[in-house]
């Protein structure tokens, strides 16, 4: 990407759009898998970047968030401008919507009145036919002064026309170009003072005088914090001040409205003038199934029937292709057994390595099935209606309706879902939900509720028992939610106000980069941090070598041994045998006491012990603040350490038969998991995102508190009640 940036006839393209335009599509498709994923510099929004080969010409094509306009309310507005403004594009394409065109053409008239080039691609062009929506395309770009091009994103038609617009416009530009609103005699007078006061006292070419001075009188705070930063600061704002009082004098309003109404008063009028054909007064086919997904009564009973068929659907059909995964490390490690030599590094790769990872990788297939419905629920329109569906339970928790988006994103992962809500324009709004997102029982959480689930509950409860973990994330992300804004973050919630995109049909190939993507990603967790912390866990548990036993475990060996060399009888020697592997179990087992791991463990095990925990899930739960899967590969390592033939056995079978463990504290375990601390990598999320330690710390120490409550009233409460084991 570096290399291809610097080579000659490069032409960057900004690719801007309302959220569900169709942007996206068009970015994946015209730059492949050939994308790299960052962050706006000194702005914690995520930004793609792409290649592409046209022509002669190596394309940089970089997809700005998705956002309606150009203020500076939310976090995507403020980099999305940024970018254009600082970064300086070639060419930006505006992609819009061209059966929602109206609403559309505001961002267009705020990106052109930037100065940049722009072109508009006319999307979706498809949707505009059925819906009856005939355009007058070349007066638009008459009255626009702009390059329009037809294009249908969903299937690749009129992008090459696109490109080769983006190109020409690029080649062609000189200097900055005006696109003026006419905002009326008052405003307009003070936006021709202004810009001759800055023109005496600023020289930096990147802002056009104009915007500044619009910007400036709409009172946008990042515009008003870059000028403060210059020299003739002072000069410049009490100009401004004088100017908006005289407006509010005469117009009787704040500029910043007033400014906002004439757009969208030319934007009106524009639309108005190039529309042909109005649309059909027709219900489509979204409105129709709306009048059922989103009736009053049945959305909440639908989508929570949706979401438990979802999470049966996960655990049984991923169960098939993880027993495969199973069976190979089984022929892996058998493989391995007969052709290394006896040491300690055999013992690492088998007990360690794949003993650790091999149980976290076995957990991909259901992790993907997670991802695939992710990703069907985000491309087909229905995760709008959730947050639609979910609004009235959101503001009884004081929370914005948009705050349900980054909660179910947060099913896959809590880093994207803790980004996910800077969407959110109320700062109370954002670290609230920021706070109660960990809450979601993220990929990261499947494989040890698989483990545990599958080893002490029946097929026939698996599902809803795993519903029930997802659904109390839900209502604990809702109930500490009230409490944080009726305690921490006092004030009143922003109304809820949200577009539905019509349903679409997910086409394969975003559903499979999305999966592929998110694969990579576990993969790559598995391949690097997981594989770390196995060994790291495996030098704990095998670590000091030298321990003082109970016994003489040796001489009892030997004297087993003399037993059996003395028996004839084939089920006299069995019995034999299963002396021995008892004598074996017992002597790892204090082994393993004895390590770095159970030092750690016996250290602190008072506090779990009221939880019902052993000192071996203490070690696994440590573990898993790096990262929940932890908790899996750590309990593989540990258990594989009592077993005598040194291969990967499945840990459910072996967690089953541990005195220790019974329903009543897998589901404790289970509760402890979902609630306490999330992994490092989410702190530093919530980190960045917040900007302050002070959320990290908050998090960290009332989420474990909170973990470790509901986990003694479950253990505790289920003892009372006699419910020391329950059918399997």
């Amino acid at each position: 990407l570096k290399l291809l940036k610097n080579m000659n006839n490069k032409i960057t393209i900004a690719l801007a759009g309302n959220p569900n335009c169709g942007k996206t599509t068009i970015f994946n498709y015209l730059t492949g898998s050939r994308q790299h994923v960052g962050n706006y510099s000194g702005v914690t929004v995520e930004k793609k970047e792409g290649l592409r080969k046209f022509r002669e010409y190596n394309l940089v094509i970089v997809d700005l968030p998705g956002t309606y306009s150009l203020t500076a309310y939310s976090l995507e507005e403020v980099a999305a401008r940024n970018y254009i403004v600082d970064e300086q594009p070639d060419v930006v394409i505006d992609i819009v919507d061209a059966s929602n065109l109206e609403r559309n053409l505001y961002l267009a008239c705020q990106l052109m009145e930037l100065g940049r080039p722009v072109i508009i691609a006319l999307n979706m062009a498809d949707v505009a036919d059925t819906y009856g929506i005939k355009l007058n395309v070349s007066m638009l770009e008459a009255e626009m002064g702009v390059k329009l091009v037809r294009t249908i994103g969903s299937r690749k038609q009129g992008l090459e026309e696109l490109l080769q617009a983006a190109v020409e416009a690029a080649k062609e530009r000189t200097g900055l170009r005006e696109f003026k609103i006419d905002y009326g005699k008052i405003i307009e007078e003070e936006i021709k003072k202004l810009v001759t006061r800055l023109e005496m006292l600023y020289c930096d070419p990147k802002y056009s005088k104009r915007w500044l001075a619009l910007k400036l009188l709409e009172n946008d705070s990042e515009i008003i914090r870059y000028i403060n930063k210059l020299d003739f600061s002072d000069t410049v704002m009490e100009a401004v001040y004088e100017a908006r009082s005289r407006i509010i004098k005469d117009l009787g309003d704040d500029p910043e409205l007033i400014i906002a109404d004439r757009r969208y008063q030319f934007v009106g009028d524009l639309y108005r003038k190039i529309l042909l054909t109005e649309p059909k007064n027709q219900l489509t086919l979204s409105d129709k199934i709306d009048k059922v997904l989103t009736n009053r009564i049945l959305a909440i009973p639908i989508f929570l029937t949706l979401m438990w068929s979802v999470f049966n659907l996960i655990f049984t059909i991923g169960a098939y292709p993880r027993e495969c995964i199973i069976k190979g490390m089984k022929f892996l490690t058998s493989w391995l057994s007969e052709i290394m030599p006896v040491g300690e590094l055999k013992l690492l790769i088998i007990d360690g390595i794949i003993g650790g990872v091999g149980n976290v990788i076995s957990f991909l297939p259901s992790i993907l099935l997670l991802f695939l419905v992710i990703a069907l629920l985000e491309d087909s329109g229905y995760m709008a209606r959730a947050a639609f569906i979910m609004d009235r339970i959101m503001q009884k928790a004081g929370l914005h309706g948009k705050s349900f988006i980054p909660l179910l994103l947060g099913f896959g992962c809590s880093v994207p879902a803790i980004m996910g809500a800077r969407s959110l324009e109320n700062p109370r709004d954002r670290i609230v939900t920021i706070l109660v997102t960990p809450f979601m029982s993220c990929s990261a959480k499947i494989p040890i509720y698989t483990v545990l689930i599958g080893a002490f509950f029946s097929e026939q409860y698996a599902g809803s028992i795993l519903f029930s973990l997802y659904l109390l994330g839900i209502l604990l992300a809702v109930i500490t939610a009230r409490l944080f804004r009726s305690f921490l973050f006092k004030g009143d919630t922003e109304p809820f106000v949200m577009e539905m995109p019509p349903y679409r049909l997910p086409t394969a190939t975003s559903i499979c980069r999305h999966m592929w993507g998110r694969s990579v990603l576990y993969l790559q967790k598995a391949g690097t941090l997981i594989l770390a912390m196995s060994i790291l866990v495996w030098f704990a548990t095998n670590y000091p070598a030298n321990v003082q036993y109970s016994k003489d475990y040796n001489s009892l060996m030997v004297n087993i041994d003399r037993e059996r060399a003395s028996l004839e009888d084939g089920q006299s020697s069995e019995l034999i045998n299963e002396k021995k592997d008892e004598l074996l179990r017992l002597k790892a087992g204090e082994k393993l006491a004895q390590s770095y791991a159970g030092q750690v463990g016996k250290a602190v095990e008072p506090l779990f012990k009221p939880v019902g925990f052993n000192w071996k899930i203490d070690v696994g739960l440590i573990a898993g603040i790096s990262g929940k899967e932890l908790l899996v590969s750590t309990l593989g390592t540990i258990y594989n350490m009592g077993e005598t033939n040194k291969k990967v056995v499945e840990l459910r079978g072996i967690l089953s038969s541990d005195p220790d463990f019974n329903p009543l504290v897998a589901y404790s375990v289970m509760i402890f998991v979902l609630v306490y601390v999330p992994c490092i990598a989410t702190l530093a999320t919530i980190k960045r995102e917040t900007g302050s330690w002070k959320w990290v710390f908050f998090n960290f120490c009332y989420s474990t508190c909170l973990a470790w409550l509901l986990s003694f009233a479950v253990y505790q409460g289920g003892l009372m009640l006699g419910i020391g084991r329950l059918i399997q």
